[in-house]
């Protein structure tokens, strides 16, 4: 069910549990702020999660309330997450989902990066 960006945060989703150590997960990069893991179904050759320890529903959301440390430790893990596992070589992909009409599927802020192999125009129509 896609997540409206302006609903409160939902404690128990997947993303706090795996943050919490609750659930498992491949971690490539860990920071004081932020984590990159595999994403469990991935749609490249390289297809990372990267996740805010905070509390945070959405790119919307994140934007406006984290802080200034916590946005700058966020894009300082995709580029170190790209580095680490080579996606930065021949080029990759970063996406934030936002609420419903942006696909955003779960109530925690996460960027997709996607890299290791041509991955086509931005939208099919």
């Amino acid at each position: 069910m896609p997540i409206d960006h302006k609903l409160p945060y939902d404690e128990g989703n997947v993303f706090a549990r795996i943050v919490s150590g609750e659930l498992p997960s491949q971690k490539v990069v860990e920071s004081k702020h932020s984590i990159a893991i595999h994403d469990i179904n991935p749609l490249a050759p390289v297809h990372l999660l990267i996740v805010p320890r905070g509390k945070y529903v959405s790119w919307d959301d994140f934007s406006a309330n984290a802080s200034d440390a916590e946005i700058a430790d966020l894009v300082r893990t995709a580029g170190d997450a790209a580095r680490a596992t080579g996606a930065d070589a021949k080029g990759y992909r970063l996406i934030a989902n936002v609420g419903q009409r942006g696909g955003q599927e779960f109530g925690h802020l996460h960027l997709h990066l996607l890299g290791g192999e041509p991955l086509g125009p931005m939208l099919a129509r």
